[in-house]
């Protein structure tokens, strides 16, 4: 603890960094800010009973947006639909050929996908607000005359998406770390004090006791190092370069290493498999609030992870397949064992082609099965620890919103390391 205190010390004296540290905290404050401007004609009262009656969708999107859209403030929708527009993109990399061609010419194809990504994250933030507020609307959240005047709330909400989409620029080209995860990182963190204040509330109140406080906050400590644990582990496959002559120069051969981390996939399989888990339940909340389509509303309500059995085991599967399919997107195998074998590599005790390529397939999908599973028991926290624990005002935790705290914080200390090993200074890790 002393030598990381010593090292933020050693970075703050450093002008460029403590600058661009700076920078990141000034984006957080403004962040902050937008969560509390509110948009009017909302009834506030209305808000809390419907949010008081449960639901993931709206608690999943609240979670995300620092508590914005419980306060229907101009930052309700977040950054999620910049996320799942980078999502598509990355997908089509794979399935587009026009994609793969602007990937490769490098930066001037990596402005103009960063440019399609733009536009279709105003498509789906528009649609996404038109959505919301048309349910809201619905429910009696908003009181407007007619659904025209739902259209000027639609279109501030979308100009919402786009100021936060910039400020995670601005943090990736002048701060540390990436933008967009920090802008997540603040939303998440946000909701903090409003989940301490609901906590220390119930325990005046009795609702739960100081045991099951004890109790949670051994949870959230057992849970973060189990984060970290995955996060950081990887297996280390031995390569072995061979001798090379280039032209007149001789290489020597030398011994490298194929990190494979056990979660590669990061976050990204939760939300693809809540996307598809909560779509139901979207549904449902469009749905006539009649007997006539009681039944339907019901059981589609109770497709959602944490709200059935089912449900859930349907949501961790789905994390499950998510998790392999976004590996086997990222780490192409048969590509990684070409390179090695036109580089000179290989496996100790393992032939260059086919061989080399079943072998990194094998553990790849091994390392993976861990991940996915670890992911999965991840996932289905945020549904199931508030009964375990008794407390269930504290969303940080269990589930996606401490994973994504979790890995944005090693990945901003990491970005911090590397400026200042760049200074020959020590850093965090010894």
């Amino acid at each position: 603890m002393t030598g990381s205190l010593g090292s933020l010390v050693a970075a703050f004296k450093i002008p460029d960094l403590r600058r661009r540290i700076l920078f990141v905290f000034g984006m957080f404050a403004v962040f902050v800010v937008g969560v509390h401007i509110p948009i009017p004609n909302v009834s506030r009262e209305a808000m809390e009973r419907l949010f008081a009656q449960g639901g993931n969708l709206l608690g999943l999107f609240d979670v995300f947006s620092g508590g914005a859209l419980r306060k229907f403030s101009i930052f309700a929708m977040g950054i999620i639909p910049y996320i799942n527009a980078s999502i598509i993109f990355q997908l089509l990399g794979i399935a587009s050929p026009r994609i793969q061609q602007l990937a490769r010419e490098g930066p001037s194809g990596q402005r103009k996908i960063g440019q399609y990504t733009r536009y279709l994250t105003m498509a789906l933030a528009f649609g996404q607000a038109w959505g919301v507020t048309l349910m809201l609307r619905g429910q009696g959240v908003i009181i407007v005359p007619s659904v025209l005047h739902l259209l000027p709330m639609t279109i501030t909400l979308t100009a919402g998406t786009a100021f936060l989409m910039w400020l995670g620029e601005q943090i990736t080209d002048q701060g540390i770390g990436n933008g967009v995860s920090l802008i997540i990182f603040a939303g998440i963190m946000a909701r903090v004090p409003y989940d301490v204040t609901k906590t220390w509330e119930g325990l005046v109140a009795g609702v739960h006791g100081v045991d099951n406080i004890l109790f949670m906050a051994a949870l959230f400590v057992v849970t973060v190092l189990a984060i970290v644990y995955m996060q950081q582990g990887q297996r280390k496959i031995p390569i072995q370069h061979a001798k090379r002559v280039v032209g007149s120069r001789i290489y020597s051969g030398a011994n490298t290493h194929l990190p494979l981390r056990v979660n590669s996939a990061g976050v990204i399989p939760i939300i693809f498999a809540i996307s598809i888990s909560i779509f139901p339940a979207t549904i449902a909340q469009f749905l006539p609030q009649s007997d006539t389509w009681l039944v339907l509303r019901e059981w589609l309500v109770r497709s959602g992870p944490g709200e059935s059995k089912w449900g859930s085991a349907v949501y961790f599967l789905l994390v499950i397949f998510f998790t392999y399919f976004y590996t086997a997107v990222t780490f192409n195998v048969e590509e990684v064992s070409d390179n090695l074998k036109k580089n000179g590599g290989y496996v100790p005790g393992i032939r260059p082609g086919k061989p080399t390529r079943d072998y990194l397939d094998r553990v790849l999908v091994r390392l993976t099965l861990a991940g996915a599973l670890f992911l999965g028991v991840i996932a289905l926290m945020q549904y199931y620890v508030g009964d375990i624990t008794g407390v269930k005002t504290y969303t940080l935790v269990g589930g996606t919103s401490l994973l994504i705290v979790v890995g944005v914080a090693l990945e901003t200390m990491q970005a911090i390391e590397g400026q200042l090993v760049m200074r020959h200074y020590q850093g965090f890790i010894r």
